[in-house]
């Protein structure tokens, strides 16, 4: 079994050699297709309940930038953006794609956003591999993640998991398969009463809302 910072460890090095190799596309950020990526962007997105009206965002595990263009082409109101990841070669290549969009930005610097706070933090993805860390110490480090998020933003999180509803014959055991129920309960117990788990749409995961 790895550590929690063993696996980050490596995951950082995975999206480092994915990025370079595929570049600002889909295929880097490990999804299977854009009907999928888009139809997790729809669901994380339903935090912003209003979409005309300004707001922050952090996006965190920005990728190449794939959200704030999808945010961009959907007209949301968009006050301001900064994306964060700590593979500096996604945010090489988020930069390069977003080179004529001076207002946002992208750093793989966390400790540059520890002392700012925004009114939605978005998270896609970043919760899935595990590789070979323990499945309860992953857990763990996933329930510290959604704190943090939490902590970050004024208005509300979302943030997605594969989920352990999912097929036995297509589990991996490099994957984290969450307990959709074991994540709503953190959430409302421990961060609002507000709290909406979103499970009915055509993948192997869910999506969990917390609003203020």
């Amino acid at each position: 079994m790895s550590s929690v910072k063993d696996t980050r460890n490596s995951l950082q090095a995975f999206f480092n050699d994915r990025a370079i190799v595929h570049g600002p596309v889909f295929q880097s950020v490990d999804w299977n297709s854009v009907d999928r990526q888009t139809c997790i962007f729809q669901q994380l997105l339903r935090v912003w309940q209003h979409k005309h009206m300004p707001a922050s965002v952090l996006d965190y595990g920005c990728g190449y930038g794939a959200l704030l263009d999808y945010i961009l082409a959907d007209d949301y109101a968009l006050e301001s953006y900064t994306g964060y990841d700590f593979s500096s070669s996604m945010i090489v290549n988020a930069k390069a794609s977003h080179e004529t969009i001076d207002s946002y930005g992208f750093t793989d610097d966390y400790n540059t956003l520890t002392d700012k706070f925004f009114d939605y933090v978005i998270a896609s993805g970043v919760l899935s591999m595990k590789f070979l860390c323990d499945v309860s110490e992953w857990e763990d480090h996933c329930f510290n993640v959604v704190s943090e998020l939490w902590r970050l933003s004024r208005k509300g999180i979302a943030f997605n998991c594969l989920t352990t509803y999912s097929d036995q014959d297509k589990v991996r055991n490099d994957l984290f398969y969450a307990d959709p129920c074991r994540f709503f309960d953190f959430c409302k117990r421990n961060l609002s009463r507000n709290v909406a788990l979103l499970h009915d749409y055509e993948h192997y995961e869910f999506t969990i809302l917390v609003r203020a």
